[in-house]
């Protein structure tokens, strides 16, 4: 595979994990969204597991194979993006209750740590502390005009976020109609 096809192969991947994220969203917060949710727990369990793979293994391939040479920022993203694969692995295998405790400290450092170098990307005049030889507002993909390895990232751990909340908020949802019904 060409690195233009990998580019807008994982481009697209990152359109259908925003698109999620933006689903996800508008169902969680209403008690009819999320009983909408209730039924695909284990399925979004297994779709995060899912976002955090194919995320570790395009990064692998980004560099490895196409010789992307990460930045700071990236190297910051993969520590945050990695550890998921063994946790969402785990928990899809094991089942975990704490699931949203394990996971949500990863992915909402990496939602931070992916924006602030989306955004410095996106307006790189302004400073910082990048190194010179590979500097953060080095755009190695292009596509669509706004999809960037960084806008990937975000994108990923957004879905990841709003799949893990999606699982566990449901969890909740059921707990709560559960005691209700006991009373």
């Amino acid at each position: 595979m060409s690195v233009d096809q990998m580019s807008f192969f994982t481009s697209l991947l990152t359109l259908v994990a925003a698109s999620v994220a933006i689903i996800g969203v508008g169902l969680l917060p209403s008690a009819r969204g999320r009983s909408l949710l209730a039924g695909l727990r284990a399925d979004a369990r297994r779709l995060a597991f899912s976002v955090a793979a194919v995320s570790t293994v395009g990064s692998i391939w980004f560099s490895e194979v196409a010789g992307f040479i990460p930045c700071e920022l990236c190297w910051y993203q993969r520590i945050l993006m990695y550890p998921l694969v063994v946790v969402l692995g785990v928990a899809g295998w094991k089942g975990d209750d704490l699931l949203r405790w394990r996971v949500l400290p990863f992915s909402l450092l990496g939602i931070g740590v992916s924006g602030y170098h989306v955004q410095l990307q996106w307006f790189p005049a302004q400073s910082s502390s990048c190194d010179l030889a590979v500097p953060c507002t080095q755009q190695w993909v292009d596509q669509f005009g706004f999809v960037s390895l960084p806008m990937m990232a975000l994108c990923a751990f957004l879905s990841i976020t709003v799949l893990v909340l999606a699982a566990t908020v449901c969890e909740d949802a059921e707990s709560e109609t559960t005691s209700k019904e006991t009373l």
